[in-house]
């Protein structure tokens, strides 16, 4: 912590040249960021008063006034700078205690959120369009990779909020040999995947509804054709070519679905296309019949029952952009000054990366931890965190003190009708199930 709100602040302030007077300023960088990103820890929807407090607790007496002054395009430069240093420091726990996503070196998930922005804010970050009834001219795409096994926030990107996730750098980071890469389709690029492959990297992925398969045979046809080709059969595995052109070797694993949530995946990909302004094609209707996945992982290291439920984990990702928004509320402001709005929002993320470490290091190794409960005793510490925070001894008490109430209050109860996802990776073999 004290990495990014002292060192990464002093160090983006030297880069920016940010503090003009140094000898006359009331806020140093340092203290300016620790001031933004603690209150608004504390506080998701803090008035400046509330700030001008926190402001004090890290050490610095000004009136409200004075941090509203600080709200400038200049701080908006400041924070986005520290925002993309904060993954030079890497917080890991040892490792959760579930067997199956222990048999990965790590388990990768790739994602995006995007936040929407006031049309003002164009020029700096230019928006989605489209001819979706919600036309935004100016949006944040946050690009993250995640470790599941760890819980290591190992990568935030920042870009145009129509840009693609192929051009975000999660997309093309390194990942270690042995690990597994989860991401939804927004990331599909089969020459990333055949490049992981050689990597010995191993990933699980959807296919897009337009791929072609090439069976052992040699005769290639639409992944809609192929899987009608197999009749009433509850599942299918086997080994195909996947692309045209460009050809990805993959198991192809396929399971029919009943009634009811093929009709609930319908209704979604409707609402989806009408909410983009398109027509939802004929196959994706069609193939919402199955859950049909493609991998590198052999059978020997993961059964087919296996890599139905281990595809259900990347949902953990979209759990930690929903804490965010709604507990973080990173896409909400009290103003429409855009200085302020980009000020809160870099400062909102640089307060979810803290929030993140906190939850690594005092619950992330228990399968049964929730991430809502533990986002609230971070939040109630908060301000105990900003009066420690130039204090080792004292900060070190505060950060034990808050790892003993996330180990003891912060978990998930049961369900028997719908199991908690670690529920579901936790009813399954502990060894890697034989050929």
């Amino acid at each position: 912590m004290q990495e990014l709100l002292t060192s990464a602040a002093e160090a983006a302030d030297a880069k920016l040249h940010y503090t003009k007077r140094p000898d006359r300023a009331k806020f140093t960088a340092a203290t300016l960021t620790q001031t933004l990103v603690l209150g608004f820890l504390a506080h998701p929807d803090a008035r400046v008063e509330q700030l001008a407090q926190s402001a004090a607790r890290v050490g610095v007496a000004v009136a409200p006034q004075a941090v509203d002054q600080r709200f400038t395009l200049a701080t908006a430069a400041l924070l986005q700078d520290i925002v993309r240093s904060s993954m030079h420091t890497l917080i890991a726990a040892d490792g959760v205690a579930i067997p199956l996503l222990q048999r990965f070196t790590g388990v990768r998930v790739h994602d995006s959120t995007t936040i929407v922005l006031p049309d003002a804010l164009a020029e700096h970050w230019r928006g989605c369009g489209g001819a979706s009834e919600v036309h935004t001219s100016a949006a944040l795409k946050c690009g993250v990779q995640l470790d599941l096994l760890t819980g290591a926030l190992c990568g935030l990107d920042l870009a145009d909020g129509r840009a693609s996730d192929h051009c975000l750098g999660v997309q093309h980071a390194a990942l270690p040999t042995g690990s597994l890469r989860l991401a939804d389709l927004g990331f599909y690029d089969l020459g990333v995947l055949a490049a992981l492959s050689a990597q010995q990297v191993y990933w699980l992925s959807k296919l897009e509804p337009t791929a072609l398969i090439t069976d052992a045979t040699g005769r290639s046809r639409s992944l809609l054709a192929f899987v009608q080709t197999l009749g009433e059969v509850a599942q299918w595995e086997g080994s195909v070519w996947v692309g045209q052109g460009q050809r990805l070797s993959a198991r192809l694993l396929v399971q029919r679905v009943p009634q009811e949530v093929a009709d609930g995946r319908r209704r979604r990909i409707r609402k989806t296309a009408r909410d983009k302004g398109v027509t939802p094609s004929a196959a994706a209707l069609a193939l919402a019949e199955w859950t049909i996945l493609m991998t590198n992982i052999p059978p020997e290291k993961l059964s087919l029952a296996e890599a139905l439920v281990l595809a259900k984990v990347r949902w953990q990702i979209e759990l930690l952009f929903k804490l965010w928004k709604s507990h973080g509320q990173i896409d909400q402001w009290r103003t429409s000054k855009p200085a302020r709005i980009l000020c809160e929002v870099y400062a909102k993320l640089l307060s979810m990366v803290v929030q993140h470490w906190a939850l690594v290091v005092g619950c992330w190794e228990f399968p049964d931890r929730s991430l809502v409960k533990a986002a609230q005793v971070v939040r109630d510490h908060a301000p105990e965190l900003a009066s420690a925070r130039a204090r080792v001894e004292r900060l070190t008490e505060v950060l034990e003190t808050m790892q003993q109430v996330l180990a003891r209050t912060a978990r998930m109860n049961t369900r028997k009708k719908h199991p908690n996802t670690y529920q579901l990776l936790l009813t399954l073999t502990t060894e890697p199930a034989q050929a």
